[in-house]
């Protein structure tokens, strides 16, 4: 065999070892953000879940909220009629 083939061989298996190498920390990457991705599924999920009494609240103080909106609008107008008549 000529010694071009056989430094064609080495230089192609270099460069398949190479790429091993680099793919392997490409998986071993991949496999770290998986797992941390999947750490912050389950915390998103857990607070969801947490919350999940409070939405029904929000509601209802929000309802509350705008009723006594619209009660002092009430009264301020009521009180800037009673100035107007009282001038």
């Amino acid at each position: 065999m000529p010694s071009a083939a056989i430094v064609t061989l080495v230089i192609a298996a270099v460069l398949i070892l190479a790429l091993a190498v680099y793919l392997l920390r490409v998986i071993v990457s991949l496999r770290s953000i998986i797992n941390l991705l999947g750490k912050i599924t389950f915390g998103v999920r857990a607070i969801a879940h947490q919350t999940e009494p409070v939405n029904g609240l929000v509601g209802d103080i929000g309802a509350e909220a705008m009723a006594i909106d619209r009660a002092l609008k009430g009264l301020i107008a009521a009180k800037v009629v009673e100035r107007q008549e009282a001038s």
